[in-house]
């Protein structure tokens, strides 16, 4: 197991804990998201503890680098609180738990074995939350693929690129077409997107998560 915290005293508390339970092991600390990756690297441990707050990297950065490292690691984040945003983060990253610090040493050790056996956990006073997020994400999803798909093909190169930062010229060096084609082009994208500005577009495409699979599509390369 990999133990990081920033504060030493709670990692040798929380190890003496631990090691005090059959077959938990710790083989590893780190007090920064940057010491936890590397260990994880080191070590290739079976589990581990980050908590949410490690210095110098956020949970889900330092949860899906781990995860990179060590594809068979799972991953159980400490949170100072309930923080929704940041239980959604770290699942997207690749993590496995989540607890706060409030919660007795029985249910970290009990989170511990769990994880360990493929099971994911989460407080159930936020399972109400995550689930409500979840069906709000995919609805909106949902609503922005519906939006895209009135694009014609060329209207999608445009918005992959549009939201990837080109101006109207770079647009039309790209595909090969006139800068008045290109505004003629963003004009109608913003209107089938329900859009007021070359902003507000790229956020659509942005905050929906359709970036990637507009660039994917169309070949796109800015």
């Amino acid at each position: 197991m990999l133990l990081a915290d920033r504060h030493a005293l709670f990692r040798e508390a929380v190890r003496a804990v631990l090691e005090s339970e059959a077959e938990i092991h710790v083989i590893g600390e780190a007090s920064t998201g940057p010491e936890a990756v590397a260990e994880s690297e080191r070590t290739l441990p079976h589990v581990a503890i980050l908590d949410a707050d490690l210095p110098m990297s956020n949970s889900a950065q330092t949860t899906a680098a781990i995860k990179a490292n060590a594809p068979d690691c799972h991953v159980l984040v400490l949170s100072a609180r309930e923080d929704y945003r940041g239980l959604v983060e770290v699942l997207d990253a690749g993590a496995s738990g989540y607890l706060t610090r409030e919660s007795p040493l029985a249910d970290l050790i009990h989170a511990t074995r769990a994880i360990h056996r493929g099971d994911t956990l989460v407080p159930p006073t936020m399972l109400g939350p995550l689930l409500t997020g979840l069906l709000r994400r995919k609805r909106d999803h949902d609503e922005a693929f519906e939006r895209i798909t009135r694009l014609t093909v060329r209207e999608r190169e445009v918005l992959a690129l549009l939201a990837q930062g080109s101006d109207n010229d770079s647009i039309a060096r790209a595909l090969v077409i006139s800068p008045q084609t290109a505004r003629t082009h963003i004009q109608n994208i913003l209107g089938k997107l329900g859009v007021h500005s070359r902003l507000e577009a790229a956020a659509f495409v942005t905050r929906s998560g359709m970036l990637q699979n507009l660039v994917r599509a169309e070949g796109v390369n800015a």
